[in-house]
């Protein structure tokens, strides 16, 4: 069906920009964190908030305000459940996942590469795309708490290694980063 009435249409042309704008005025006054794409939360949050903006511009069923409502609880959730985990270890360890060390120093790193699911052709793609030819000059492969892969050239070690955080890393001393 390509057309059933123009109330559709209308209704489509005046609540979108509406819930678009309170959309847009509860993410400023929620702050940057709410749209990151930090951990598995944070893109679930993402997809229910366009999920929610998509029903109500499309659905006659939800009204403006209910659509609104929907947007506050989201991001009344996502805050509060950001503010717990930066304060508490034990609401951290549920709701974020820590990244993951797969290739360290010409080596790769079997276990974590089955428990992760990621084959070496995947961080070899990723290494080729990060500007690498050769794995030689490649220090480390680093699995995010987000599913990306970060590729680390060989540098000195001089200060604090941004791999102190990263499970697998033998060096790693996950107390003076929180």
């Amino acid at each position: 069906m390509f057309f059933e009435s123009w109330d559709g249409v209308i209704r489509t042309l005046t609540v979108g920009p509406l819930a678009y704008l309170s959309l847009l005025l509860l993410l400023r006054v929620s702050g940057k964190r709410t749209l990151s794409k930090l951990n598995a939360f944070d893109l679930i949050v993402t997809v229910a908030l366009g999920s929610t903006l998509a029903t109500v511009l499309l659905s006659k069923d939800v009204p403006l305000v209910e659509g609104a409502a929907g947007f506050a609880v989201l991001i009344l959730a996502q805050y509060v459940i950001t503010a717990l985990s930066v304060r508490s270890a034990w609401v951290r360890s549920i709701v974020k996942s820590e990244p993951r060390l797969l290739y360290y120093r010409g080596g790769w790193i079997e276990e974590a590469l089955r428990r992760e699911r990621v084959t070496k052709k995947e961080i070899l793609a990723v290494a080729r795309s990060s500007g690498y030819a050769d794995l030689k000059k490649v220090d480390a492969v680093v699995l995010e708490t987000d599913g990306s892969l970060n590729v680390l050239g060989k540098v000195a070690a001089d200060g604090l290694s941004t791999l102190c955080d990263v499970r697998g890393h033998p060096d790693g001393d996950h107390s003076d980063v929180g």
